[in-house]
């Protein structure tokens, strides 16, 4: 029996909720629920009731379409107040084959940094392990050693901030299995294994936070969220141009590009700007001048986090751009110049179902929270560590089962 999953990506600007069912070689979306985000703020609850029935219509719309009765999902995360750590956790080894509870132990040692009371961990990755003193080894299991030390990047969440949303999903009947990262999610969606190996970062940028995450040598070794993204760009032109929110969206939609070199001198629109009786002729690079100094401001400070990780060095894959906001026009050649290194823009693909909702990079997040609950069912359901059925993109996580049982907190 092929086994349904769901994923429901809470964000500032949208909830999208997704029911899929894993087959051999990819998923199969069988529900899609979309619906505006209300009492959602750079990717943290600011009303919780707003958000509680935002999340329930959009849960319902899934029903709906799926024909599933939806009790438990995964849930994304994003907002300023996550952060991590990197911490090193050491076991002691009988000097015979190394199994999964030393791995097990080696990694609680890692997960025994002091933590604040009011944090909560929401994902333990292992980096990389070293057996006897020799480093690098990706997967320790059936080596013989005494000695067993991991590395481990631990991602923490404000403990009252996280109880809201748990709280949020709740109240619409749903169970959250588990809390993932939005910068995780996405980058299991459209990073490939060469691109994890050789080092790149995955930046998505949504409407309230842009999330950030360093993958070298096949795993996460840093993770930021920044609490600036899209919204920002809409409210200068809101402001810029004396617009309302809803029409600044619309335009940055229609005539927005990140870049003024890119548009025309002689490119004009019309809008209706505030206490004017006739419509207003607006330049397109006046446009872009305002988006492309809010965007440059964004790619700005994530330069300064991939500096301050001290990883700036080993990215030579460069950058992955996904989320709503990398969907602008020249935004790829803007933060190629900003940040110095090579970028590209990716969006969910090898999906199957009712996926014409699911087209473009907006949606990262929301399939990349299937492909978490298919490696999770895949993880558990297949016995030791044989790995000869999997799910497109599950491949490339690293590796999954000794992540799951580290995930639940």
């Amino acid at each position: 029996m092929d086994e349904i999953v769901v994923g429901i990506d809470v964000g500032t600007t949208k909830v999208c909720t997704l029911v899929g069912r894993v087959e051999e070689e990819t998923i199969r979306i069988l529900g899609v629920g979309l619906e505006p985000s209300e009492g959602i703020k750079k990717g943290v609850i600011v009303d919780l009731s707003a958000a509680a029935q935002a999340i329930t219509r959009s849960v319902e719309k899934a029903e709906q379409t799926s024909g599933v009765e939806i009790t438990g999902a995964l849930v994304s995360l994003a907002g300023a107040h996550v952060s991590s750590i990197n911490s090193r956790g050491v076991a002691g080894v009988s000097g015979e084959a190394i199994d999964e509870v030393d791995v097990e132990r080696a990694l609680d040692a890692a997960r025994a940094v002091a933590i604040p009371h009011n944090r909560e961990v929401i994902h333990v990755i292992q980096r990389g392990f070293t057996v006897d003193g020799q480093d690098g080894i990706q997967q320790p299991l059936g080596m013989h050693g005494y000695r067993l030390e991991v590395e481990a990047h631990i991602i923490t969440a404000a403990q009252a901030t996280v109880e809201n949303l748990r709280q949020s999903v709740g109240a619409a009947g749903v169970d959250v299995l588990q809390f993932v990262l939005n910068s995780l999610a996405s980058g299991d969606v459209v990073l490939n294994d060469t691109e994890r190996q050789m080092g790149v970062a995955v930046c998505d940028i949504g409407g309230g936070t842009t999330d950030l995450a360093l993958y070298v040598d096949g795993n996460v070794w840093h993770t930021m969220v920044l609490a600036v993204g899209g919204n920002h760009v809409t409210n200068d032109i809101a402001h810029g141009l004396r617009l309302p929110v809803s029409q600044a969206e619309e335009i940055k939609k229609q005539h927005g590009y990140a870049l003024k070199s890119g548009v025309g001198a002689e490119e004009y629109f019309k809008v209706q700007p505030f206490g004017e009786d006739q419509p207003a002729q607006i330049n397109r690079q006046d446009l872009a001048n305002i988006i492309e100094a809010r965007v440059g401001e964004i790619f700005g400070l994530v330069r300064q986090e991939i500096k301050r990780s001290g990883y700036d060095g080993l990215l030579p894959a460069g950058m992955v751009l996904t989320g709503g906001t990398s969907a602008l026009p020249g935004i790829r050649q803007l933060a190629s110049e900003a940040l110095g290194m090579p970028v590209r823009t990716a969006q969910p693909e090898n999906l199957a179902g009712l996926v014409d909702q699911l087209k473009g990079p907006a949606y990262a997040t929301s399939v990349g929270l299937l492909q978490w609950a298919a490696a999770m069912t895949l993880s558990n359901a297949l016995p030791g560590r044989d790995r000869s059925r999997r799910v497109k993109g599950e491949s490339r996580m690293n590796p999954v089962k000794d992540w799951i049982k580290r995930l639940l907190p």
